[in-house]
């Protein structure tokens, strides 16, 4: 972290919390997940340009985009028009034990980032429960999150994260820029070859999408 930059206001890295049993037994609930509801890769509105990861979700709402309707939450699949699968009960639990909210998460993104994935820096702003935290979760090759302020182009630090770290964008920090710089390629051995190719990185995102 650079020393110019102050974290902001209720933001959390908890590195290690999960351990390697329950860090494999989180990538087998993905691998039963997306046989459910299978990888796609969004494109951003209006350009229609796809995102540099792919994605699915659990629980009973899902982030997605296109080019025509932009960002929002579907109960089902865009392509397959299927229900997402169930949330986890560890993912629950979760949320209970991090995220300070009366409710549960409604939506719990999974997104699969390859060796040369990237996101770039943006605020999540598409719920209406917007004083509700985000809930993190990397599993698989490590990667450098950048985390900035309320402006897009104020100053921002990163931390490497590594496979069974969490992080919680909670209080002020649930409204400043991050994203995610690159990934460090062949640092984990989590993820199965056979069902994620070329390896990389999966971050489950657990979110609240309506007001209680």
């Amino acid at each position: 972290m650079t020393d110019r930059f102050s974290l902001p206001d209720g933001f959390r890295y908890l590195p290690g919390y999960f351990d390697r049993k329950a860090q494999t037994e989180l990538i087998e609930a993905v691998i039963e997940a997306v046989e459910q509801a299978p990888f796609w890769r969004p494109c951003m509105p209006r350009t229609g340009q796809p995102l540099s990861v792919k994605m699915s979700n659990f629980g009973s709402l899902g982030w997605v985009t296109d080019k025509d309707k932009g960002y929002r939450y579907e109960a089902r699949h865009p392509e397959t028009g299927v229900k997402w699968p169930d949330m986890p009960d560890v993912l629950r639990h979760l949320w209970s034990e991090l995220a300070d909210y009366p409710v549960p998460a409604e939506a719990c993104l999974i997104n699969w980032y390859g060796p040369d994935s990237k996101m770039g820096l943006h605020v999540d702003f598409d719920e209406q429960a917007t004083d509700a935290a985000v809930v993190s979760v990397s599993l698989g090759d490590k990667a450098r999150f950048r985390i900035g302020g309320p402006e897009r182009k104020g100053k921002t630090g990163s931390i490497v994260v590594s496979s069974g770290d969490v992080v919680v964008l909670g209080g002020a920090s649930r409204r400043c820029y991050h994203g995610v710089d690159r990934l460090y390629p062949a640092t984990s051995t989590l993820l199965p070859e056979n069902y994620f190719p070329g390896g990389g990185r999966i971050n489950l995102t657990l979110r609240r999408v309506n007001v209680a």
